[in-house]
C-alpha cells in the first residue's frame, strides 16, 4: 500500500499559542477522517480569533449538537483505534467509491483517550524542537494514519503484527520565543497585533490546505479499522547535529500554559 503524504504549509507562533494552534490542527484531521460517525464539537480558540471542528468527547460536547440517541447512540465505552473507512463529514461521493456503510458504526472517545493521545503527544513533541536561530525552535509534526496486519514469519511459525501507514500529514512548527513589546505605546501595540495576526493567518493557511487536501484524494483509505499517531518527522535540514537541544524547553514551553 502507497502511502499519501500531504506536507501542509509552515507554522510559526509565538509559545504561549503553540499548544492551541497545534491542538487545532489536529483535531481538525483527525475529525476529518474520522471513520465513523461522531458528534462534532465547535471549539473557539483562546489564543486565536478563530473557530474550528473537532470531535466531542464526554468531556467537551457541544449541547448545541447533542448525542444521538436509539440505533446511532454512541456506546459508553472508549475506542483505542478509529473504527472502519472515512468519516461522516466526508463527502457523499467518497462513501459510494468505496461502498462503505457506516450506519451502524459508532466512535466515542473519552478524554482520557482522544484528548489525553494527542495533549501528550504535543508535548513531547515540543521537547524535540531544536533551536533554528535566537529565540526560534522548530521541529517537523506527522499526524500519521496505519492499519494493523499480521504477518507470517518462519514459514509460518511466527505471527507479527506490522504497522501499515497509508496517509501522513507533515507540519513545520516553528516557535519563536521573541518576547512580545508590553508597552501602551503606539509603536508596543502595532507589533503586538502585528504578531497576533501573523500567528493566525498561518494558522488559518495550515486549516484551509487541510480542508483542500482532505477531499483530493480518497482511493488510498482502507475500509478497515485503522488507527494514528503523532510524532516528530526528521527532515534532512534539520541540523540536529549542528545544534544540541535547549536545557530549559520544558521550562520555556510550560511558559504558555
Amino acid at each position: 500500500m502507497n502511502c499519501q503524504i500531504y506536507q501542509l504549509p509552515e507554522l510559526e507562533t509565538a509559545t504561549s499559542g503553540t499548544r492551541e494552534a497545534l491542538q487545532a490542527i489536529i483535531h481538525t484531521i483527525l475529525f476529518i477522517r474520522s471513520p465513523g460517525p461522531v458528534v462534532p464539537n465547535d471549539v473557539h480558540c483562546e489564543s486565536f480569533q478563530m473557530t474550528y471542528t473537532r470531535i466531542a468527547t464526554d468531556n467537551n460536547e457541544n449541547p448545541h449538537h447533542p448525542p444521538p440517541s436509539g440505533n446511532n447512540a454512541y456506546p459508553s465505552s472508549s475506542y483505542q483505534s478509529f473504527r472502519g473507512g472515512p468519516s461522516s463529514s466526508s463527502s457523499s461521493s467518497r462513501q459510494q467509491h468505496h461502498h462503505y456503510n457506516h450506519q451502524h458504526q459508532q466512535a466515542a472517545y473519552h478524554k482520557s483517550d482522544l484528548d489525553r493521545r494527542v495533549d501528550d503527544s504535543i508535548e513531547i513533541f515540543l521537547r524535540t524542537l531544536t533551536p533554528i536561530g535566537p529565540e526560534l525552535m522548530a521541529g517537523n509534526l506527522a499526524i500519521s494514519f496505519f492499519e494493523r496486519r499480521s504477518k507470517n514469519k518462519l514459514f509460518g511459525l511466527v505471527n507479527q503484527e506490522e504497522k501499515v501507514v497509508w496517509e501522513q500529514w507533515i507540519l513545520r512548527v516553528v516557535v519563536n520565543n521573541t518576547p512580545r513589546p508590553m508597552g501602551q505605546d503606539e509603536a508596543s501595540i502595532i507589533e503586538r497585533q502585528r504578531i497576533q495576526d501573523t500567528a493566525e493567518g498561518m494558522l488559518k493557511a495550515v486549516l484551509l490546505k487541510v480542508f483542500e487536501l482532505s477531499g483530493s484524494e480518497t482511493d488510498h483509505i482502507p475500509p478497515v479499522m485503522y488507527d494514528f499517531e503523532i510524532n516528530n518527522a526528521k527532515r534532512a535540514d534539520d541540523r540536529d547535529e549542528v545544534y544540541s537541544r535547549v536545557s530549559n524547553l520544558p521550562a520555556l514551553i510550560n511558559l504558555g500554559s
